[in-house]
């Protein structure tokens, strides 16, 4: 048996919607040379980039040193006779400073061996060696420095300041005070070595300078008394340190914050 046919109701149906066009986006033309090859970063997958990694390096126990003992200098409250050696000479003073001292340099080793040397050669061809006055050269050593100043007999006085321990010449601007003596502190051991012939050298000294020099000499010590001697009085009552963290500051700070609330809240 076939089924009944429908009969028409005369309802028409509702046509399908129209498609919703989406927004015509142009591609950019792409080489097709150029593939792009994505770096993925997983574990196991591309080398990851170089990144600054210096807060977790296992640095050298010196290192680690010197760098707590800055920041507890920073710390800490610094008194005054140790304060002083934050305030070295300025840079062009220090640099004329260095220019003369260069000038009255001591000879070194193999100088000293040749002049030796040149000197028994002579004596054994049995001839006049001439005689030569002492030489007048920048003067080192702590103990001979010390002797110097006690006997009126330095001129200029030049301290390191990054001497250690710094007990090592603690003293020694108060005693070229006492003595009358004109001194400044330089930054760097290792520069005021350097004249000398040495790794470093705690302090030098000018005993004597030639004719040509002494202006040079002369304008130089002005300019030291009037950085170090003539401002002592202001020096010997600032001290140094009590500089905080950021972590110590924003703990302060919240906490004087509250402080103000409490007495804002009680008026």
């Amino acid at each position: 048996m076939s089924a009944p046919a429908k009969k028409s109701t005369g309802k028409k149906v509702a046509p399908a919607p129209y498609p919703v066009k989406g927004k015509q986006t142009t591609k950019a033309a792409t080489n097709p040379l150029i593939e792009k090859t994505p770096k993925n970063f997983g574990v196991g997958q591309d080398i990851q980039p170089k990144r600054d990694v210096s807060r977790f390096v296992k640095w050298p126990q010196y290192v680690k040193l010197q760098r707590q003992k800055k920041i507890i200098y920073q710390r800490l409250k610094v008194p005054p006779a140790l304060n002083q050696f934050t305030h070295v000479l300025d840079k062009n003073t220090a640099t004329q400073v260095f220019k003369l001292m260069h000038k009255y340099r001591p000879e070194s080793k193999a100088e000293k061996r040749d002049r030796l040397r040149a000197a028994a050669a002579a004596k054994a061809e049995k001839k006049e060696v001439a005689k030569t006055d002492k030489p007048v050269v920048v003067k080192y050593g702590i103990n001979h420095i010390t002797a110097l100043i006690e006997a009126k007999k330095a001129k200029l006085v030049v301290i390191a300041d990054d001497v250690d321990p710094i007990e090592l010449v603690l003293w020694l601007p108060a005693l070229c005070r006492k003595m009358g003596i004109p001194y400044c502190i330089v930054k760097g051991k290792a520069r005021l070595g350097t004249l000398v012939h040495k790794k470093t050298a705690t302090a030098l000294v000018l005993t004597d300078v030639a004719e040509a020099d002494k202006a040079e000499l002369a304008t130089i010590v002005s300019a030291v008394n009037t950085n170090f001697t003539e401002k002592w009085e202001d020096v010997r009552r600032h001290w140094g340190g009590g500089i905080m963290g950021p972590k110590s500051n924003a703990k302060m700070a919240k906490r004087a914050a509250i402080e103000a609330k409490e007495i804002a809240a009680r008026q």
